[in-house]
């Protein structure tokens, strides 16, 4: 089967889009999608071997998927991104935001371009991309977008280390809750799944951690199936917190 074109994808299959896909927990996303989705967008920014590896377990369980590449800083390729995969499946149905670089440093350290780095990558490039897809989702009167946030973002604390990224996460929840309100009505869910300390991810440095704190990367891929399937159809504006015991 060729897997890279519409006609492999059923009329009753969901195509889902997963940013940041190439790596971590946005892999696992894409892998645990591929059991609900008849398509799976693979996007990466600059590792295609690794993203192909992704496409490659993908087609191994009978889905269609395929890399993309795009810098989703940058609100051109963003929506490029989205033409691309509508032009290659037809449409998306699921849109996962996990796409977003991670910097600790001391807040007084932080250049400009440190600043902009981070929200761009972890709260604008949610925004393009939900504002490109959303639209056909209306049209179809069903969507489902799940924005990957930060365990803490409600607690608006302070955090001298990683500034800007906590800045970007409390952005990326108001914005979910705020398209999740208007977008009802269009039968979108937009709902938010926010991980704590994941093995194999950035931890904070110098601190030592309880099994019961750590999680895994299919924890939050498991959150995601669940937003992403019927069974979460009531559900929208909610912030579904992975954490384990961390912070509690």
């Amino acid at each position: 089967m060729n897997f890279h074109e519409k006609s492999d994808i059923m009329a009753n299959e969901k195509v889902a889009l997963v940013t940041g896909s190439s790596r971590g927990i946005g892999r696992e996303i894409a892998l645990r999608l591929a059991d609900i989705a008849g398509a799976v967008a693979v996007h990466y920014h600059a590792d295609k071997a690794a993203a192909e590896d992704v496409v490659r377990l993908i087609r191994l369980k009978g889905k269609a998927s395929f890399a993309f590449r795009a810098d989703l800083t940058k609100e051109k390729q963003a929506a490029g991104l989205v033409r691309s995969i509508e032009a290659r499946f037809g449409r998306i149905d699921i849109l996962v935001n996990c796409f977003g670089p991670f910097l600790e440093k001391p807040w007084e350290k932080l250049t400009g371009q440190d600043w902009d780095l981070i929200l761009r990558g972890n709260l604008q490039s949610a925004f393009f991309c939900l504002k490109a897809a959303v639209p056909g989702m209306r049209k179809r009167k069903w969507g489902r977008v799940i924005n990957i946030g930060y365990s803490r973002a409600e607690q608006l604390a302070a955090f001298p280390g990683i500034t800007p990224y906590a800045v970007a996460k409390t952005g990326l929840l108001i914005l979910t809750r705020t398209a999740a309100k208007t977008e009802v009505a269009s039968g979108i869910t937009v709902n938010i799944v926010s991980p704590g300390l994941i093995q194999g991810g950035r931890l904070p440095s110098g601190g030592r951690f309880e099994a019961s704190a750590l999680g895994v990367p299919n924890d939050v891929a498991n959150a995601v199936y669940f937003l992403a399937s019927e069974n979460a159809r009531a559900i929208t504006g909610t912030n579904l917190i992975v954490s384990g015991t961390w912070k509690m």
